[in-house]
């Protein structure tokens, strides 16, 4: 266990945003892996492929109920030095992963087909997109104990061994996607399914990795029989801080999946820029993603110390650090969006020109989205996610509509959308950014916490 309640905040968020971002890089290179393969099989394999990614989405919003919630129950107990307290929820946020692996497994073969005839532009995008979603339930079903293992051990200020079973796993991923998808050496192509079954090979591979390690090295936290059985408290405990955090992904899930809908009257090529595009975006925001997460625990030990003053300024350099990231990025992608997707050159110029079109005008909103992130953190840190959830559902509020009704005037086109998603964002940083101070300003009544506004003029 390392500990978050002294030395220098900005170099604890350096060490632990390393490593992650590391680890991330390479996790979202899973399905950009399988995007460069499939993108050989055609626009309507890349469309359905992208589009059943989404349920992707749906994934991590159960799995970020119980990474956030054990992560950030994991960080306070290590902050009280209450090691007793960290190994309950460990083990407890364990068995519920193994529930929401089940419920994930059951209803995704239930839903698959009719999920993809909804949002697909044509039915061979419908049948691509349910067969890989077929040979990656299962991988899905797997990462709820990856994610499980990776917070308890990001609570304890430990990131490194993660980072590198997912290095790991996205290496076997590239070995095995050529093999499946297209049949090199093995002379047997499985197409759309190849990259279903590469990616939940290498997950389970993952899973077994980390397990390892924690049987062999893992100290603070540890599998323990004796509290191997359901104890509602603790799950309420849990569920409490981590259904908001879900809940944001699961918004995000509804607002890309209303995006392929709207975005399906222009064909198959515009789903597909769209899949690129936006696979590429989320490959961008890691950095700062990586920043925000590292906050969350460097925050959430001070809070469970008692050291309101470093948790906020915590909030202060990852703002900074986060932001100087995103400036850097966006400047890039508004001159040499291209660049992003070099990996993708062969593919369709129809394509290749609505992916493209998408990241320039999408980086507008980088910084905004970077801020958005190192709150959505800070109130994890505090032990509070609801604030997070909805700024979220407001800028679904402010999106959808809009959307929905520029998608039915003459003339509209893709871009339109895009620059009304930027609007929005900078709209749900305003959010997030106020009911932050109001989270702070609350904790200063009541503990002694200070306001963001004192934190960055500070920083």
């Amino acid at each position: 266990m390392h500990d978050l309640t002294q030395g220098s905040i900005s170099k604890h968020i350096i060490r632990l945003a390393a490593p992650m971002a590391a680890g991330m890089i390479f996790q979202t290179m899973y399905v950009l892996i399988d995007l460069y393969f499939v993108s050989r099989l055609g626009d309507s394999a890349i469309a359905g492929v992208g589009a059943a990614a989404n349920v992707q989405f749906v994934v991590l919003a159960l799995t970020q109920i119980l990474s956030v919630g054990t992560m950030v129950l994991i960080s306070h107990a290590a902050g009280r030095k209450d090691r007793a307290d960290a190994n309950i929820i460990f083990n407890q946020g364990v068995l519920l992963s193994a529930s929401c692996a089940a419920i994930t497994l059951i209803g995704g073969y239930a839903f698959t087909s009719a999920y993809m005839r909804l949002v697909a532009a044509d039915a061979e995008t419908a049948v691509a997109g349910a067969t890989y979603l077929r040979f990656y339930l299962p991988g899905l079903g797997l990462q709820f104990a990856l994610v499980t293992m990776g917070a308890a051990l990001r609570g304890t200020g430990i990131t490194k061994p993660t980072m590198v079973v997912q290095v790991l796993t996205v290496v076997l991923n590239a070995i095995l996607a050529p093999l499946l998808i297209a049949g090199w050496v093995t002379g047997k192509p499985l197409g759309v399914a190849g990259a279903g079954l590469a990616s939940t090979i290498s997950i389970a591979a993952g899973v077994l990795m980390l397990l390892f390690y924690f049987v062999r090295n893992e100290k603070y936290v540890a599998f323990d029989a004796a509290h191997f059985h359901a104890r509602l408290d603790q799950w309420k405990r849990i569920l409490k801080i981590g259904l908001p955090a879900g809940g944001e992904f699961a918004l995000m899930s509804v607002f890309i999946g209303m995006n392929y809908v709207i975005i399906s009257s222009f064909g198959a090529h515009a789903q597909a820029g769209y899949s690129i595009g936006s696979r590429v975006m989320q490959s961008i925001f890691l950095p700062a993603m990586a920043i925000a997460f590292a906050a969350a625990p460097v925050a959430g030990q001070n809070v469970g110390a008692g050291k309101p003053e470093r948790a906020r300024e915590t909030f202060a350099k990852a703002a900074m650090i986060g932001s100087a990231l995103m400036v850097t990025l966006t400047v890039i992608c508004q001159f040499r969006a291209e660049w992003f997707l070099l990996p993708f050159a062969s593919t369709d110029p129809q394509v290749m020109r609505v992916g493209g079109e998408f990241l320039q005008i999408i980086s507008l909103n980088f910084v905004a989205s970077g801020i958005i992130f190192t709150c959505s953190g800070m109130f994890q840190a505090l032990g509070n996610t609801l604030p997070s959830l909805f700024s979220s559902a407001s800028r679904l509020v402010t999106f959808l509509g809009p959307a929905v009704w520029l998608s039915r005037r003459p003339g509209f086109e893709l871009r339109h959308l895009w620059y009304l998603s930027v609007a929005t964002v900078f709209l749900q940083m305003v959010t997030s950014w106020l009911l932050l101070r109001r989270e702070f300003g609350r904790r200063e009544t009541v503990a002694g916490f200070p306001s963001p506004a004192t934190a960055a003029v500070s920083g």
